[in-house]
């Protein structure tokens, strides 16, 4: 088979301890999951009466932790959200709460790099959050950490620009946690290996500009960085 012009690569993230890597397929994004940050954004969340609620963005906006990337265009207002990533392993369409962990192939660190100025404008207004979100080099991912089968409901989640710790809080304060998010998102969508899911982040989201580095963990899982280059 012929193409008019090179296809793009396959995207995949490093495994840790295996030689082979990670292919990606879909990028899910949990929005406001944590009360904290659901109060910050001005829109908060009873879990009573509501439901999860994902964007996508494309897989070419995956990055490897520990890259410079540009700050991007049309926006004065770039965010950090840093978040727990789950890497599905499985198929899975329907899946029970009981059975989430049975999908899981393991965890990484992200980050979800977002214009706000933008997406605030598109929410206020009902539109797409795509120009907000689905910004080119957005999806910061750390190498994948192999932990088939577990399901991780706590530990610590932190994140520091140039050294100041902005964001500080614990996994254990998801609104809907790793099991809840599998079997709700596997309702609207057949889960397929190489899908990755960004959980939602804590409270204290904020701005950076060109030259700051930032870095961040989820405890027992990993850690990652970040530097904002100059402005494109």
């Amino acid at each position: 088979m012929s193409y008019l012009f090179n296809p793009p690569p396959v995207q995949s993230l490093a495994i840790r301890g295996k030689s082979d890597r990670f292919p990606i397929n879909r990028l899910f994004f949990v929005g406001r999951n944590y009360h904290a940050h659901a109060v910050e954004m001005g829109k908060p969340v009873d879990k009573s009466v509501e439901r999860p609620f994902y964007f996508t963005k494309a897989p070419q906006t995956l990055v490897d932790s520990g890259s410079t990337v540009a700050y991007p265009p049309e926006t004065q207002n770039y965010h950090f959200e840093m978040e727990m990533v789950i890497a599905i392993g499985k198929a899975g369409f329907r899946v029970s709460q009981d059975k989430a962990h049975e999908v899981i192939y393991g965890y990484a660190a992200g980050l979800d790099m977002t214009r706000r100025d933008l997406q605030l404008v598109a929410r206020d207004k009902g539109r797409p959050w795509d120009l907000g979100k689905d910004v080119e080099h957005s999806s910061v991912c750390t190498e994948i950490v192999p932990m088939e089968g577990k399901i991780i409901d706590q530990g610590a989640i932190a994140l520091e620009v140039n050294g100041e710790t902005k964001q500080s809080s614990d996994l254990n304060k998801l609104i809907w946690n790793v099991r809840e998010i599998i079997a709700d998102l596997s309702l609207f969508y057949h889960l397929q290996p190489g899908d990755l899911i960004y959980t939602g982040t804590p409270e204290g989201v904020n701005a950076v500009v060109p030259g700051d580095k930032i870095t961040g963990r989820v405890a027992g899982v990993a850690d990652v960085e970040l530097t904002v280059g100059a402005a494109q």
